[in-house]
C-alpha cells in the first residue's frame, strides 16, 4: 500500500510517496482502509519539525482520517469488518491503510461522506470543545471569531449559530467574509481595513463580547481581548499569524474576564468520553444538515504537496482533503 512519508524535515516539496508494508491490527486496534485524509495547519508545521509534537521519521501527515474497517484486533468487540468510520490520530493518515486503537475510532452515519467525515475531528472538535466545555458559551451571547473563513473559523461560525450565539466574523478580506455570510454569521469585520477593538465595541454598543475565539494570535489578540465584556471569555486557540502574543494582564483585571486555554489534542486523552460524547453530537449534527464542513478543495495522495502549500499560503476556505 503508499504511503505520503515525511523522511526528512523541510516543505511540503520534499514529501514522498512510496509503497511500504500493509497496515496490521494489534490486539485493540482497527485497520482502516482509507477513503479520505483531512488536512490542518498544523500540518504544514509538523513536517518542518516546527510544532509541538514531534513525531520520530519517517511519519506520514494527516491526523485525521475517514473509511472502512477491514481488521480488528483480538479485544476488539465494537467495531467489524465493512464498518465507516472516523479516526483521530495526530499523524500518520495520507496513506491507503493504517492501524489505530479501537479507542480513537467513531462510526459514522450513512449520510455522512467520507471526504466531510475526515473533517469534522480537528476543526469542530476543537470547536465543539472550546465553546460548549471551556467557555460555557450560552444562547444569545456574543462570539467574535478572528480567521473566521479558516477551519476552526468555519466550524466557530456553525457551532456559534447552533448553540444559539450572535456570531461576528472577522477576517482579512471581503471575499473571505463573503464566505463567513454563507455559513451564518450575523456580522462581519474586514480587520484589515477597520479597527478590531473599535468595531466590536460598536457592534456590542459598548458592552464588548461575551467569547472571544483566537486561532489567529498576534497583534489581533489584544485588539479582541480589549473588547470583552465584563466576564467575557478570550479562548486561545491557536496561532497562525505565528506570533504569540504577550497580553498585558492588567486588562484581564480591569475587565474581570478569563482567558482560557483550548488544548483539544490534550482533552481527548484526558476525557476519551467526553471527547467522544462531542464527536457523537457533531455527527448528529452534520447528519441533519445543521453543520457541515466545507471541502476548499480535493487532491490525490501524489498531490500532497500542492494541498499543504494551499494551506501555508492560507488561501483554504474551508477543508483541504486528500481522497484515495
Amino acid at each position: 500500500m503508499r504511503a505520503v512519508l515525511c523522511k526528512g524535515f523541510g516543505p511540503p516539496d520534499t514529501l514522498v510517496v512510496e509503497t511500504v508494508p500493509p497496515a496490521q491490527a494489534g490486539p485493540d486496534d482497527v485497520v482502516i482502509r482509507v477513503r479520505a485524509a483531512s488536512l490542518n495547519f498544523f500540518d504544514t508545521l509538523i513536517i518542518e519539525n516546527k510544532y509541538q509534537f514531534k513525531p520520530p521519521l519517517p511519519f506520514s501527515p494527516a491526523g485525521e482520517v475517514a473509511g472502512d474497517v477491514t481488521a480488528v484486533g483480538a479485544n476488539v468487540k465494537d467495531f467489524t469488518p465493512g464498518d465507516r468510520v472516523m479516526a483521530y490520530m495526530g499523524w500518520g493518515g495520507a496513506r491507503e491503510e493504517l492501524a489505530v486503537h479501537h479507542a480513537k475510532v467513531i462510526r459514522i452515519p450513512d449520510s455522512v461522506d467520507y471526504a466531510t467525515a475526515s473533517g469534522l475531528s480537528v476543526t469542530y472538535g476543537t470547536t465543539l470543545h472550546a465553546l460548549k466545555d471551556r467557555a460555557r458559551m450560552k444562547p444569545g451571547e456574543t462570539l467574535a471569531i478572528l480567521g473566521a473563513a479558516g477551519g476552526v473559523g468555519q466550524a466557530a461560525v456553525e457551532i456559534g449559530k447552533q448553540m444559539g450565539a450572535r456570531v461576528i466574523a472577522a477576517a482579512s478580506s471581503d471575499d473571505k467574509l463573503d464566505f463567513c455570510r454563507e455559513l451564518g454569521a450575523d456580522e462581519l469585520i474586514n480587520y484589515e481595513r477597520e479597527s478590531l477593538k473599535d468595531r466590536l465595541k460598536e457592534l456590542t454598543g459598548g458592552n464588548g463580547v461575551d467569547v472571544v475565539y483566537d486561532p489567529v494570535g498576534g497583534d489581533l489578540s489584544e485588539q479582541a481581548l480589549r473588547a470583552t465584556s465584563w466576564y467575557g471569555r478570550f479562548l486561545v486557540i491557536g496561532f497562525a499569524s505565528g506570533q504569540i502574543p504577550k497580553i498585558p494582564l492588567n486588562l484581564v483585571l480591569l475587565k474581570s474576564c478569563d482567558i482560557v486555554g483550548v488544548f483539544w489534542g490534550a482533552f481527548i486523552d484526558r476525557d476519551p468520553t467526553g471527547n467522544r460524547e462531542n464527536m457523537e453530537l457533531l455527527l448528529e449534527w452534520c447528519a441533519s444538515g445543521k453543520v457541515r464542513p466545507r471541502i476548499d478543495r480535493i487532491f490525490k495522495l501524489d498531490q500532497v504537496a500542492d494541498a499543504l502549500n494551499v494551506l501555508a499560503r492560507r488561501e483554504a476556505k474551508g477543508k483541504v482533503v486528500l481522497e484515495m
